[in-house]
């Protein structure tokens, strides 16, 4: 008699899921997803990953992590379109969700009624520290949050807040370490204080 793992079981029973990877720049939350559409693809799973058309800082198609790790995807400008190209598929991937529409919750729902697990990864905190974009409402639906941390660069502790080391008050700004830093509570908290001072 042949045993298969928890893990085998839900691989390959059909089963519709949210899983929301969550957290603050640098934190490994692309990578994250990354790995485990790798290794759905592994297990002989149809998947399909997409990203928001206005994100091609390392790639116009790739996902790409912040420690270079790619994958194909396909960029999209709104989030109903997800499901035209997702019906033969069993896994969707979708990264920095917080630049989707709010149809992304609707969207992300039918999927995984109709049998299609879902992996989401995304900011789920502005600059300024504000729930952002769609990703509250995703965490709320999801079977599953995972929340991962950077780690501070000013004390060491876990960083859970993207702090925007330049002057720019619009919401969405596409930046890297040039433009963002993450930092624990207290050091973004002083760090806030101290950008209010020089305004």
């Amino acid at each position: 008699m042949v045993l298969f793992s928890e893990d085998h079981i839900q691989e390959t029973r059909r089963r519709g899921r949210i899983e929301v990877i969550c957290g603050s720049m640098f934190s490994g939350k692309t990578e994250e997803l990354i790995r485990r559409m790798k290794r759905a693809k592994f297990a002989k799973q149809r998947v399909e990953i997409f990203k928001p058309a206005i994100d091609t800082r390392y790639s116009e198609e790739d996902v790409v992590s912040h420690d270079s790790h790619s994958i194909a995807s396909t960029p999209i400008d709104s989030s109903a379109s997800i499901l035209l190209f997702t019906s033969e598929i069993d896994v969707v991937g979708i990264d920095e969700a917080q630049f989707f529409d709010s149809g992304l919750i609707d969207v992300c729902n039918q999927l995984a009624n109709n049998g299609i697990r879902v992996i989401i990864a995304g900011l789920d905190m502005d600059f300024k520290g504000n729930p952002f974009g769609p990703m509250p409402q995703l965490c709320a639906i999801a079977d599953e949050v995972s929340k991962v941390h950077a780690i501070c660069v000013k004390c060491g502790q876990l960083a859970s807040f993207s702090h925007r080391t330049v002057k720019n008050e619009k919401q969405v700004l596409l930046g890297e370490t040039a433009e963002y830093e993450p930092l624990c509570r207290e050091c973004y908290l002083h760090a806030r204080g101290e950008d209010e001072q020089k305004v």
